[in-house]
């Protein structure tokens, strides 16, 4: 397929700036197997999973991983932390090619060079500077500063790996009753975590999907979860992934798309799979997802698992109807 089949159009108005003040309030856009759409809340989620299946979350946590400096002719310079290399030195981003020293405040400094590579000096203890000054990395399409609420509000209630530039936005609608009305149900409630990096968002700029190529994230899954997906499957439950992370660190796993560098009683490593229509499936039956951009790599992993055909329906009724779109949008749900 080529990366123009995934072009619509969203209007503006459609991107999502603020969450629901209630999480689960938001709207929920059902896929069933045969095609068939239905308009729900996201409270109305556990009607749609059974006694025996399995739900797995990424809990992966967000931290505040822009940073503002200025130099030494007063400028503002704004950086995004991508890769801790060592306890001093960090890979990030940067609007321009910047080489020079950057004050943050007075407990904090780094020297960039090249916009790309940052060298920090600090008193104290680095993340807890980042979080006293860091702001969390908001997407580019919502257009306004982040504040203080979106470190709460930008992250899930089950967060607790911290590592993440993004969220695993699937997962911002869940609140702690809603999973406790799950478990009630009899269905297995797991968690592994993908650190969500800039390969998720990663522009394609080949016209052929099989010439793009992400870039490695960071997963570490339980071995206990691989032998209870399993055995799930053997009992004849489904596999609910919740969200484009969560599915591609167990399907990376299991596919061999990955680079595993411990194993001891988890799995440890990081992956590039890239899914996309023609992807077989190993483990995930069931996708609870956000509506996504345009030309996205999330886009195209959902409708692997759902079909182009129906996903694209699905997102055309959703357009006309209003959802709300991105990181803090509606949600969908595919049987």
């Amino acid at each position: 397929m080529k990366t123009a089949d995934f072009d619509f159009h969203l209007p503006e108005e459609l991107i999502a700036v603020r969450p629901m003040q209630e999480r689960t309030n938001s709207r929920l856009l059902v896929i069933q197997r045969n095609g068939s759409i239905e308009h729900k809340t996201f409270a109305d989620l556990p009607s749609y999973i059974n006694k025996g299946d399995m739900l797995i979350m990424n809990n992966t946590r967000v931290f505040p991983a822009r940073l503002s400096g200025l130099s030494k002719k007063g400028k503002s310079i704004d950086v995004l932390l991508v890769k801790r290399l060592d306890e001093r030195s960090w890979e990030v981003i940067s609007k321009g090619k910047y080489t020079g020293s950057l004050k943050i405040s007075d407990e904090l400094s780094m020297e960039l060079r090249s916009g790309t590579y940052a060298l920090f000096t600090y008193s104290g203890n680095f993340m807890e500077l980042v979080w006293k000054y860091g702001k969390m990395p908001l997407p580019p399409y919502i257009k306004r500063p982040a504040d203080s609420s979106d470190k709460a509000t930008y992250q899930t209630v089950f967060a607790r790996e911290e590592g993440s530039i993004a969220a695993p936005t699937a997962g911002l609608h869940f609140s702690k009753s809603l999973l406790e009305m799950i478990r009630a149900k009899g269905i297995l409630t797991r968690e592994l975590t993908l650190h969500v990096g800039v390969g998720t968002f990663k522009p394609i700029r080949t016209d052929d999907l099989d010439h793009h190529v992400m870039d490695e994230e960071y997963f570490d899954i339980n071995k206990d979860i691989l032998a209870e997906i399993a055995s799930t499957k053997a009992s004849g439950g489904r596999v609910v992934s919740v969200g484009t992370t969560t599915t591609r660190a167990i399907e990376g796993y299991l596919s061999g798309s990955c680079r595993v560098t411990s194993v001891n009683g988890r799995v440890t490593g990081s992956t590039d799979i890239f899914i996309y229509p023609g992807y077989h499936f190993r483990a995930v039956e069931s996708l609870v997802t956000n509506f996504h951009l345009p030309r996205s790599t999330p886009l195209m992993l959902v409708s692997a698992l759902c079909g182009y055909d129906k996903l694209m329906n699905a997102y055309t009724e959703a357009v006309a109807l209003g959802y709300r779109f991105l990181s803090y949008g509606d949600a969908m749900l595919i049987l």
